[in-house]
Order: structure tokens, then sequence, then C-alpha cells
């Protein structure tokens, strides 16, 4: 058989000119992005020591550590984002594959029947098909560069959504802790109005009270003593909560037994323009911008000609033992070009898309990085003001206490009405109540903090566990 080949010399100066259109297209990234201008210092914070890594081994208490491990390997969410991690992985390897050869062995067997001749035949052929498209305007490079940009902004979605866990985790387990610590001093509270009450209707059957105390301490006691309901109620569902977590709801077996530490010394908080490079989101968001500026490309070389390479070699037999005999291989080597003509403005329109997406991205990403920004100035100006207000607090709580105690001293003097002591016992009660959420404000603030540095909270070893 002879084989005809056209010349392609006419296509040359054509497809050279393409060539040089589609390789200038470059990444049309805001540059500006690049250089953004950053605050030197946070705020209210000048030092610039380093951020502190494996902040959780601050925490001694053992059970928030294996609640921790527990949540990392049990998570129904968390295990959600490590399969889409999974399978941006191998979407990864799908677009890498589009830049090789693809091969493919087809064989097939038949028999056939003749009714002319009332014959029977037989017929046996396999094939190695090879397929093959020339990435000349780097188009397919453009796709791959695609799925590496998504596959690093998944991975550094995973490594903020594993963070926000742990911080879950321990903001949860310290709600837990301050429900008890306010059920406890609720109990302690319908303690002392059943005290008085015995003492007030103690002071009525001996004529030394009047009826009206009694029922405003009945009252009071009906009110502590629903507090306590409610407060019950506010621990089991956080219980609840923080099973979920951790993957085993719904046991409802969740002891949690510690207290609020005090935290009250600086942390290091590191310069504003180390929060770029170090926290995951704002990786995830950059990652995520190249990705559209590689999708840009993509879409924009969507509009020039493909051409592809294909080949063939095989044989046919009607006697399946004789294939590939070598003596009736036959073998076939094509090219193609295809380029389009009229498609309505489909490729136009999908590069503008591709573009306005890109521009989207960039807003977006200027979005979350000034609200990262934003996040870790305002956790530093909360922790400064509830230090003060701790402090404050606790002043509060001893003048109130002592007030508390005088003024039932006073009234059983007939000095002053129950009123006024009702009203000492609510400002103590108060100050109290105030005192331990201001702590647990103070503890979820450091951990969010924390969370919107960007520090690594996993030691060594819980990073090992988890895997």
């Amino acid at each position: 058989m002879t084989r005809r080949f056209r010349p392609i010399l006419p296509l040359l100066p054509l497809l050279s000119s393409l060539l040089l259109l589609a390789c200038s297209s470059s990444s049309e990234v805001d540059e500006k992005l690049k250089d953004l201008p950053l605050p030197q210092n946070w705020q209210d914070s000048k030092q610039a020591l380093a951020v502190e890594h494996n902040w959780l081994s601050q925490l001694n208490n053992p059970q928030v550590h294996q609640l921790v491990k527990k949540a990392l390997a049990t998570n129904h969410q968390f295990a959600m984002q490590a399969y889409a991690l999974e399978v941006s992985q191998q979407q990864l390897i799908v677009s890498g594959s589009q830049l090789w050869p693809e091969l493919d062995l087809a064989f097939r067997s038949g028999r056939n029947k003749d009714n002319q001749t009332d014959s029977y035949s037989n017929s046996n052929s396999i094939n190695l098909n090879l397929s093959y498209e020339v990435d000349i305007w780097g188009k397919l490079s453009d796709a791959d560069r695609m799925s590496n940009f998504n596959y690093l902004a998944q991975k550094s979605s995973f490594e903020q959504h594993k963070q926000q866990l742990v911080v879950n985790v321990l903001t949860t387990w310290f709600r837990v802790i301050e429900a008890e610590k306010l059920l406890i001093l609720y109990r302690s509270r319908v303690r002392n109005s059943q005290q008085n009450l015995a003492i007030i209707e103690s002071g009525y059957t001996s004529g030394l009270t009047a009826a009206l105390d009694v029922y405003l301490t009945r009252n009071e006691l009906n009110n502590e003593l629903t507090r306590v309901s409610e407060q019950e109620t506010v621990k089991t569902k956080l219980i609840r909560q923080l099973e979920r977590l951790i993957g085993e709801y719904p046991k409802g077996e969740l002891l949690v037994n510690a207290n609020l530490p005090l935290l009250t010394n600086d942390i290091p908080v590191g310069l504003p323009s180390e929060l770029i490079s170090r926290k995951p989101s704002l990786k995830a968001s950059w990652y995520q911008l190249l990705s559209q500026d590689a999708g840009l490309a993509y879409a924009h070389k969507q509009r020039f000609p493909s051409i592809i390479l294909s080949g063939s070699v095989g044989d046919s037999n009607a006697d399946i033992a004789n294939l590939l005999s070598g003596s009736s291989l036959a073998w076939s080597l094509l090219g193609s070009i295809s380029a389009p003509i009229f498609n309505a403005g489909r490729l136009k329109a999908n590069e503008e898309k591709a573009r306005f997406e890109l521009k989207q991205g960039e807003q977006l990403y200027l979005d979350t990085l000034y609200g990262a920004f934003s996040d870790v100035e305002n956790a530093i100006t909360t922790e400064k003001n509830l230090k003060q207000s701790y402090y404050t607090m606790l002043a509060a709580q001893e003048n109130a206490k002592i007030a508390s105690a005088l003024s039932f001293e006073q009234y059983q003097s007939g000095l002053v009405s129950y009123t006024t002591v009702l009203d000492a016992q609510k400002r103590s009660f108060e100050a109290q109540t105030t005192l331990i959420k201001i702590k647990n404000q103070l503890i979820a603030n450091r951990i969010n903090l924390h969370f919107s540095l960007g520090g690594d909270f996993t030691t060594p070893s819980l990073e090992n566990e988890a895997k």
C-alpha cells in the first residue's frame, strides 16, 4: 500500500503565529497582590517574638490531650476533609496523565452466518492503539498546573480544618468546665436561700419578721432552683456537643473534672508580615487564586487548534491461534489538527468567565488576608481588656461578698429591709458568675489568638498518633 502525505508547509506560518499568540499569555494575577502594604507591628502589641508552636502542650491536663487525639481520629467532618484531600490528589494524577500518550489494547472475536451459502465464518482481531495530544500551546500543562494548585489549596484547607477542630474541642471542653463551675455556684445559692428561708420562717413564727420577707425568700429560692435546672440542661448539651466532636456520641458518659486556669501571661504574636506564610487559610486562598489564574490560561488556549497524533498496530484472522503471526500485521499512523471555527461565542465566554472568576478570587484573597489581620488585632485587644476586667471584677467580688454578709447581719438586727439583703446577694452572685465567665473568656480568646496566628498546635507525638 502506498501512503500519500500532504505537505504541511503552508500551515507553518499560521501555526507559528498561533504559537506565539498562545505563549504570550502570562499570569494575569494583579502584581500589587505580591507586594501589599502590610503593617509593621500589631497595634496593641509591640513585641515581635516568633509565634509559639506546639502551644497545646501548655495545657497539662491529660484528658484534653486525649480528647484532641480522639477528635483527630474519629471526627466525621474532619474525615470528610481528609477524603476531599484524597480526591484532590487523585484528580492531580488524572490531570497529569493528559500530558502522556494513551495506549489501549482492543480484542474482538465473533462468529457470523452467511444466509445465502448457509456457511459460518469466524472473525478475530486485536489492535494496539496509541493516541497523543501534542501540548504545543501549553494548554494541558495549564490544566495540570491548575490541578496542582487546587491540591495545594485543599491541603492547606485540610490543615485549617484540623486546627479549627482542635479549637472547637478545647473551647467546648472549657465551656463544660465553666458550666460545671456555674452549676456548683448555683447549687450553693440554693443552699444559701434554703438557710435564709429557714431563718426568716423561724423569725416569722416568732413574730420577728414580716410575711413579705417570707414570700420574697421563697420566691428567691424558686428562682435559684430554676437556675440550677437550666444550668444542668446547658451542661448536658455541651457534653453532647463535645462527644460529637470526638466521635463518641451518643454515649453520654463523658466526665470532665478540671479547673479553669487563669491565663494572664503574654504570648508572642510575631510580625504581621509572617502571617501570610504561616496561616493555612491564607495559603489556601493564595493557591486557589493561582489555580484560577491557570484556569484562565487554559480557557484562553482552548480557542487554539488541537494537534493529535494517533497510531495503531494490529492483526485480524479467522483463526484466533494465528493472530499476531507477524505476516499479516497492519499499522497506521495519523496526525490531525482540529480548530474551533464557530461555537456561538462559547469559548470566548468561558475565557471571560475565567477572567472574572480570577478577579473575584483576587478580592476574596484580599478579604481573607485583611480579615486574618483583623482577627489577630481583635484577639490581642480583647485579651488586654479581659485581663483588666478580671482584676476589677475580682475586687468587685470580694466587696460584694462582704456587703452580702453585712446586709444579712444588719437585717437580723432590724437595720435594713430584706430587699436590701436580696439586692446585696444578687450583686455578690452576679460578681461570682461574671468572674467565672471572664476566666473562660480569657481561655477561649487565648485559644482563638493562637488559631488566628496560625501557630501549629501539634506536638510530634500527637501528630504521629493522629496518622
